[in-house]
């Protein structure tokens, strides 16, 4: 908690990870023979530090790599970018949009959906505190420390396919390493304070490696969308010569979205994940690949 009000800023990375793991996950970090996961994670963050890293994490520059490796078609369309709150002219932009921080996950964000009740000044304060916000210190992700920052503004996206989830967009994350794409992550109910979280295979099997999917139901499922073998495929090509990354991706209206790539799911200091899930990830993460 106190990492959070910058007291540990000055800390060397490496004696920050293992201060912050043993706090969160209740043993000592062993980067010298990491086995799980999670310590795998905190070993690439000190050992796989590749420029390339910060333009993929760049939710504005990433956009560019997409358009040259699948096309601009899977790029949920992108309304304007400014550096600072102030440049934004609100009466320009539609009644509905996504304002988003370009460098982080979620401080600042607007989700709008009807701008006669948008209150200007709020959105731009907490914008102003999101582009403040130093990415990096708080789980020392490295791509993450070199992103230039700016204020990005994407369409807000309706789906009109999913009768179940109505126009919310179901969010697919896959968990891919050098290529191999294992399991998808399906995201549900995430407008609540309490999302749902399922694993999948490729052949759409439920996984029971996390708390949802060992207390599901025998014969549960989620309907399978239409994309979703592309989707695995997509995944695939985004991920290839990486050695872990999550691929985000959106089915809206039966077409596929690009969401965001992700490095270090919960920062490495997932406590929730259960043992097999931990050990499962970390027997597909081989660090060997960029000793």
């Amino acid at each position: 908690v106190l990492s959070n009000y910058g007291l540990y800023n000055s800390m060397d990375d490496e004696k920050y990870l293992k201060r912050k793991f043993k706090s969160i996950m209740h043993k000592e970090l062993d980067l010298d023979n990491p086995k799980t996961f999670n310590e795998k994670l905190q070993w690439l963050k000190l050992n796989n530090r590749n420029d390339f890293y910060t333009t993929l994490v760049d939710k504005y520059k990433v956009r560019d790599y997409i358009k040259k490796e699948l096309g601009e078609e899977y790029l949920i369309p992108l309304i304007g970018a400014w550096d600072s709150p102030n440049d934004i002219d609100f009466d320009s932009l539609p009644n509905q949009f996504v304002l988003k921080c370009n460098h982080n996950s979620g401080l600042g964000m607007c989700i709008c959906k009807d701008k006669s009740k948008l209150d200007i000044e709020k959105v731009k304060k907490e914008l102003r505190k999101g582009l403040k916000q130093d990415y990096y210190l708080t789980g020392r992700e490295w791509p993450y420390k070199n992103v230039p920052r700016r204020i990005i503004a994407e369409k807000y996206m309706v789906d009109n396919s999913n009768d179940e989830i109505k126009d919310e967009l179901t969010d697919y994350k896959f968990f891919c390493f050098n290529g191999y794409v294992d399991c998808v992550m399906v995201c549900i109910e995430r407008s609540t304070n309490k999302p749902k979280y399922y694993f999948f295979d490729n052949k759409w099997n439920l996984l029971r490696i996390n708390i949802r999917g060992k207390e599901a139901p025998r014969d549960f499922t989620l309907p399978k969308p239409k994309t979703m073998d592309q989707m695995f495929k997509i995944a695939g090509v985004l991920s290839k010569n990486l050695p872990f990354v999550r691929v985000d991706l959106y089915e809206c209206n039966e077409k596929i979205y690009f969401g965001e790539m992700t490095f270090f799911p919960d920062s490495g200091f997932d406590a929730n994940l259960l043992a097999v899930a931990d050990t499962r990830f970390g027997d597909l993460l081989d660090l060997e690949l960029i000793k």
